[in-house]
């Protein structure tokens, strides 16, 4: 418990020592922590989301929602990742190439606005060297004040809870474009069926999973607490999405988060 307060007041102490910043706010557990608290500690803070090809309509709408809920102004930049070739070819690394447009776009209207310090939502928890796009967050001199305080994905799940965060327990959610093999082109047409998919395994009552494209065919991936409905409901669940693939396979080991 004392350890906990400690780092909150690491975090209170980051935000009186910057009171005026934008933060990249994709509507996820850790930008909403971060965003809420820096407007509980009163700094003067703006949220910026990025709308993009990759990112689901749910984000976009629950990002909305949770600017209003924390009483945060709300900045919307549409960006074309896919007219980036490099992104669309989808190299190992174009996590680092989609990130610099992302980052670009943020910094170029939180300037116009006024905010020169910016700030996303990277945790303690986030292994960067295994995310390209760290080096593009270090190139624009983005700041990650819950890793710097050395703030947990379990202790922000947990301070959420205790902020009456709706997203406490939000499943962890990455783009649409890694539901595409490295290597494959992503083309709008795969992204869009690929949220589709997704919208029915939702609407069917699974809440952590991935669609995974391979070629024309579908895995879909199932976290372990899910996963024996899941192999149960096979037959229903092939028979949602047969239309949209050649083939689809409900992987016979449960998808491990994170």
């Amino acid at each position: 418990m004392h350890e906990r307060i400690s780092t909150m007041m690491k975090l209170e102490e980051f935000f009186k020592a910057h009171k005026k910043i934008a933060v990249a706010f994709s509507g996820g557990v850790d930008s909403v922590y971060l965003l809420y608290s820096a407007v509980k500690s009163g700094a003067d803070a703006k949220a910026y989301y990025v709308k993009s090809a990759f990112q689901p309509g749910f984000e976009f709408e629950d990002a909305k929602k949770l600017a209003e809920i924390i009483g945060c102004p709300l900045c919307v930049i549409e960006v074309d990742v896919l007219s980036d070739g490099t992104v669309a070819a989808n190299p190992h690394d174009r996590c680092y190439y989609c990130k610099q447009h992302i980052m670009g776009a943020i910094t170029e209207a939180a300037k116009a606005d006024g905010y020169d310090f910016i700030c996303d939502g990277t945790n303690a928890s986030d292994d960067a060297d295994d995310r390209p796009g760290f080096r593009a967050l270090g190139e624009f001199g983005i700041r990650s004040p819950l890793r710097e305080c050395g703030l947990t994905k379990a202790e922000i799940r947990k301070a959420s809870k205790e902020a009456g965060l709706p997203t406490w327990d939000k499943p962890a959610y990455a783009c649409l474009a890694t539901r595409i093999l490295t290597g494959e082109k992503i083309t709008e047409e795969k992204l869009q069926t690929t949220e589709k998919a997704e919208i029915i395994l939702y609407d069917m009552g699974f809440r952590d999973f991935r669609v995974r494209m391979r070629g024309d065919k579908a895995l879909v991936q199932i976290e372990e607490s899910q996963h024996k409905e899941a192999l149960a409901r096979s037959e229903e669940i092939i028979k949602a999405l047969a239309g949209m693939y050649e083939e689809v396979k409900i992987d016979g080991s449960p998808r491990i988060s994170g």
